[in-house]
């Protein structure tokens, strides 16, 4: 849409696309990149959202305003659900041998589950890699709220993907700035720890101010990272990035294009990766 919009010197896409009405999306949360999409267009759409995977099609939005996504119950997927916990998962997010499992009609509303399916291809009990959350029983809708090795708790702050999706959609707003991507390390702090962030976006923002901002919004969307802050995590980074240094290092991965998502919580050898590429870019 950019690239058109580009080439033929228009405002908005609307100018070309004039019926352009609906945006079907999926795999991805869209808070984050709706401010920045939206300036591409020239008047409101619809956005529709699926949950779908290569093992299955898992859920769909089926009224407009809905909370979350109704789960796809008869369409040949049968879905397991594991307690997103301590008991069920290691501080790597894997999952144990013998982790408790429930049927949907057996979860509890607002809390994470790890999702299990089995179909009539031929999965078995496979494990999508989503945190989803039950939002509306009746009906059967889900939020996803993130992956499962997509989280940080080095000392107890419990912060999800979709703390992370939400806080930055906030601060996007208050700031007006568009942030297409960002990512999360936890960092040693002296005798403690501390998250470092890296935040793309090309318009115009103080480092200092979209720290203090992200930090607030932390605190209000989880108390556990709220108390945390007051003892264990010291402190937070912001290092701001223009977004083509992301799509840069997505590019010498091998992983550009709309299958591949930048990680949002950098850990282990692809964390390494990115600190080298960082300094072979020579980014300070």
């Amino acid at each position: 849409m950019e690239n058109i919009i580009e080439k033929y010197g228009l405002k908005n896409i609307h100018e070309i696309w004039p019926n352009l009405a609906f945006y079907v999306h999926g795999g991805v949360a869209m808070e984050p990149y709706k401010r920045g999409f939206e300036k591409l267009l020239g008047k409101p759409i619809t956005y529709i959202e699926t949950y779908l995977a290569s093992e299955g099609f898992l859920a769909y939005q089926n009224r407009q305003d809905a909370a979350g996504m109704h789960l796809a119950l008869n369409n040949n997927v049968f879905f397991e659900f594991v307690p997103f916990d301590q008991k069920n998962f290691d501080l790597e997010g894997n999952m144990v041998d013998e982790p408790e499992t429930y049927m949907v009609h057996e979860i509890e509303e607002h809390k994470d589950y790890s999702i299990l399916i089995s179909t009539n291809a031929g999965a078995w009990r496979y494990a999508i890699g989503d945190t989803v959350r039950l939002v509306d029983r009746e009906r059967s809708e889900i939020v996803i709220t993130g992956r499962t090795k997509h989280f940080l708790s080095l000392v107890g702050e419990h912060l999800s993907v979709d703390n992370m999706n939400k806080a930055i959609e906030m601060v996007s707003t208050d700031l007006n700035i568009s942030i297409p991507e960002f990512t999360v390390a936890g960092v040693p702090y002296g005798t403690f720890f501390a998250h470092q962030w890296y935040v793309a976006t090309d318009d115009k923002v103080d480092a200092g101010e979209l720290k203090n901002c992200i930090d607030t919004k932390l605190k209000e969307l989880n108390d556990d990272y709220e108390v945390e802050r007051k003892h264990a995590l010291k402190d937070i980074m912001v290092k701001v990035l223009p977004e083509c240094t992301f799509m840069k290092f997505m590019e010498l991965k091998g992983k550009l294009g709309g299958q591949h998502k930048f990680p949002r919580v950098l850990k282990g050898k692809t964390l390494e990766d990115w600190q080298n590429f960082l300094n072979a870019e020579k980014v300070s």
